[in-house]
């Protein structure tokens, strides 16, 4: 792999803040100079190509940010036979073992070990090299960019993406892929969104909670600003947080931040459009002005059955992820609905790191894990996803005997499934993930009423010129 770009891909992590699963945090800094006398001391080109086919490896490193691979791999994968006491170590039926390595999200940790690894990659002994490493949809084009040839192309290990993996949403595989269209990841994940609410709020402040009677109360922007109205009068608030509604804006945006080949970055209507909704929503007293942002206590204090906030836009993993491991009350208390608009969030990608050597066992895995109806399918009904697999999705949509036993027997993916459909996404930039934070910590001032919209904007176009001091201008609708 091109260890000058390494270099600058371990510079960025480093000035790049992490989102579990989209989540934000606050990023840290890094000294520019110092960045550069390290692309300048490893710079050169020592890609070390795969392995060829032969003999493989007995241990495969994998690295992650958290155990969602782990644990759905042992649930789903034939090849499964154990796992080490201490949980570090998955033992495989042929002897080969899983060895994981786990660094969390927050403040950059995973990016910035990941890429440090990488770094030594070309060099390392084969039971010490990556495999295998999971990215995330904010910043999946950081490791599928072509130019860093960290990731292999799908092809490279044996998977034709147009016949293995054609039942997959197609918006999954774009993302997946590099400027030149090549597959460089797969995942067993599309992540529709829908509205998640409270039950006992909705009987009590709209006099029921059938989800689809409740979807006519939240089916669009106008319609749900109706609803957020007679929710505070009963003393509820519609979201806990401005930060609620930012991916349904954020990730149905018409053009990428930043388009191939510019040094330019393009504000899009649509966050316009969600800085104005969430000052107007937020001074209407339509959400907790005690909230700042997501994954944070206070956030999570919101899913508990003490909290007066009615639901939150999320896809199936937040559901499973997020609200249940909050919530404090019984099973059947919350069900899931169509929201104001369809959006996708999130995604766990998984890439087959360049110098494996282990290409025949990684192959294996990826199909079985993301080219199987019938797994992803399992994976869906025990963990409450939403499974990379359109027929099979249909499949469980139309099964009036499945019910999700957190949502009192509800099946979402009633309407899980025709969102999905809906979803359409811009191509990703390398930017995005940086934009994306900085936008909604740019405007957190202007939301509390500390400034006013233009030295947001200003806060805003100075934040992106430090993080990224090769953007030359930032144009706003």
């Amino acid at each position: 792999m091109k260890r000058r770009v390494l270099s600058f891909l371990l510079a960025a992590s480093m000035v790049a803040s992490l989102a579990a699963c989209g989540g934000t945090s606050e990023g840290s800094s890094t000294d520019a100079p110092a960045a550069e006398e390290q692309t300048q001391e490893t710079s050169g080109d020592t890609a070390e190509a795969t392995e060829p086919a032969g003999e493989e490896g007995k241990i495969i490193n994998v690295y992650s940010w958290n155990e969602e691979f782990k644990n759905r791999l042992e649930f789903v994968y034939d090849q499964y036979d154990k796992t080490s006491e201490d949980g570090t170590i998955t033992y495989l039926k042929d002897g080969t073992e899983i060895h994981w390595t786990i660094n969390p999200n927050q403040n950059g940790v995973y990016q910035t070990k990941l890429d440090e690894a990488l770094l030594k990659q070309a060099d390392a002994s084969a039971d010490e090299k990556i495999d295998i490493f999971l990215s995330e949809t904010d910043y999946v084009t950081k490791y599928t960019d072509a130019d860093a040839d960290v990731a292999l192309p799908l092809t490279d290990i044996g998977i034709n993406p147009d016949t293995d993996l054609a039942d997959q949403y197609p918006f999954t595989k774009v993302v997946a892929s590099d400027i030149n269209g090549v597959q460089r990841g797969t995942t067993w994940q599309a992540c529709p969104c829908l509205f998640v609410y409270r039950r006992d709020i909705a009987k009590d402040a709209l006099g029921t909670d059938d989800p689809d009677k409740v979807h006519e109360m939240v089916k669009d922007w106008a319609t749900m600003k109706e609803t957020a109205g007679k929710l505070k009068d009963k003393g509820y608030t519609v979201m806990a947080s401005y930060a609620d509604t930012f991916r349904a804006y954020g990730n149905s945006i018409s053009k990428p931040w930043v388009e191939a080949g510019s040094t330019e970055i393009n504000v899009d209507q649509q966050i316009v459009n969600w800085i104005n909704d969430s000052k107007e929503w937020l001074d209407a007293g339509y959400f907790d002005p005690k909230v700042k942002g997501q994954w944070n206590d206070d956030w999570y204090k919101t899913m508990g059955s003490k909290s007066k906030s009615f639901g939150f836009l999320l896809p199936a993993w937040g559901i499973d992820f997020v609200v249940k491991p909050n919530w404090d009350g019984k099973d059947g208390s919350w069900a899931a609905t169509d929201g104001p608009q369809a959006f996708n969030w999130g995604g766990s990608f998984i890439h087959a790191c360049t110098g494996t050597d282990n290409p025949q066992h990684i192959k294996d895995i990826m199909l079985a894990f993301t080219g199987n109806k019938e797994n992803l399918m399992a994976v869906t009904k025990e963990f409450v996803e939403f499974g990379n697999t359109m027929s099979g999705m249909k499949e469980i949509a139309e099964d009036d005997s499945f019910g999700a036993d957190f949502l009192g027997g509800e099946n979402p993916y009633k309407y899980f499934t025709p969102a999905a459909d809906k979803i359409t996404m811009a191509t990703l930039s390398s930017y995005d993930q940086g934009c994306v934070e900085l936008i909604q910590s740019s405007f957190t001032d202007y939301f509390d009423g500390n400034v006013d919209f233009e030295k947001a904007k200003a806060n805003f176009e100075t934040a992106i010129k430090e993080r990224y001091p090769e953007i030359t201008a930032i144009n706003w609708p």
